[in-house]
């Protein structure tokens, strides 16, 4: 007989903390799939939206946009999708497909798209459902919980990666779920990687340089030589003039997430020189089939920190201070 409920962590106001509840299983719309969920990766994202630092927050909210899991019912107009398929969801869950910017294969940036775990309930949960035109296929081969980062910390850390053309040293600031993976990839693209941590960790400084970083220091500290392209995955405005200062002419600083504190003034002349910021925003669903295809030539192993989904809150509270090397992870199955 088919479950009757199921479980989520539930944002019910701005703050939190996140809510341990039961529910009515929901059933999917016809073009929608329901999703057992394996594992779910926990994404700095995910603590905007616990401190109400992204807009028109709809409450109450499941949260979660690193899903992995395995389709569980099909709406009545999906088709070639077989039960028990394993299949990712990320954070773009929907576009319009029609305006100027799904047209130009940006759908990324489109107007009406709506993301998971922020406007559609996500993975903090025993199922969730998705539409299933940006449902990803996964595969088998690879445990749940190292694929759940690869889904966001991997995709957008992707993204930000070519937007640093072909940069050989390559600056990361924030050296978190999302540097860790991308380290891997510009170190077998051969770039040279300089890592920068808070201020005084030593452990994380140590961490980069056992993933190839050929340097590894405070983020209030300069590289030893100049760098190609940056970087900036932590949500901290005042990392940009530094990481300007540190690029050579004609390098570019690349902001990595959807918000981040108010950039300060910075002196013109580390600008200049046709150094450049420019921020990444969203992920398209041709980043994801491109990423998943590249990460196991690498190949990419994400470092996790496993937690059951009943403990969502602490690991969000380790995420903010700081204390997770690589990604967090929480566990969704046998949660009771």
């Amino acid at each position: 007989m088919r479950q009757a409920t199921m479980r989520a962590m539930v944002l019910e106001r701005a703050g939190g903390p996140l809510q341990w509840r039961e529910r009515p299983l929901p059933a999917p719309a016809p073009d929608e799939v329901l999703i057992e969920v394996e594992a779910c990766g926990v994404c700095r994202t995910d603590l905007h939206l616990l401190d109400a630092e992204l807009p028109g927050i709809a409450y109450p909210i499941v949260p979660g946009h690193q899903v992995v899991g395995r389709v569980a019912a099909l709406g009545a107009e999906v088709h070639g999708r077989p039960l028990g398929e394993r299949v990712g969801v990320c954070w773009l869950g929907w576009a319009c497909g029609a305006c100027e910017y799904c047209r130009a294969g940006q759908e990324n940036l489109c107007d009406r798209a709506r993301f998971t775990g922020y406007q559609l309930d996500g993975g903090y949960a025993t199922h969730c459902l998705a539409k299933a035109d940006f449902v990803l296929p996964l595969p088998e081969a690879v445990a749940a919980l190292a694929l759940a980062p690869l889904l966001c910390a991997g995709l957008i850390g992707y993204r930000a990666l070519r937007f640093c053309g072909t940069a050989r040293r390559l600056g990361l600031y924030g050296f978190g779920a999302a540097a860790h993976l991308i380290a891997q990839v510009a170190r077998w693209q051969g770039r040279e990687v300089y890592a920068f941590t808070r201020p005084g960790d030593r452990e994380g400084q140590a961490f980069a340089r056992g993933l190839g970083a050929v340097w590894a220091g405070g983020s209030d500290e300069p590289p030893p030589r100049p760098l190609d392209a940056a970087i900036i995955f932590a949500a901290a405005g005042e990392l940009v003039p530094g990481a300007l200062a540190a690029l050579r002419k004609g390098g570019t600083v690349v902001c990595g997430g959807i918000h981040m504190s108010d950039i300060p003034s910075f002196p013109y002349q580390i600008l200049w020189g046709e150094r450049g910021v420019r921020s990444v925003a969203n992920l398209t669903r041709a980043d994801a089939r491109e990423f998943l295809r590249l990460a196991p030539q690498v190949p990419v192993r994400a470092e996790s920190c496993v937690y059951p989904l009943e403990a969502a809150n602490e690991a969000l509270a380790d995420l903010r201070a700081g204390r997770i090397r690589g990604a967090a992870v929480l566990a969704a199955k046998n949660t009771g």
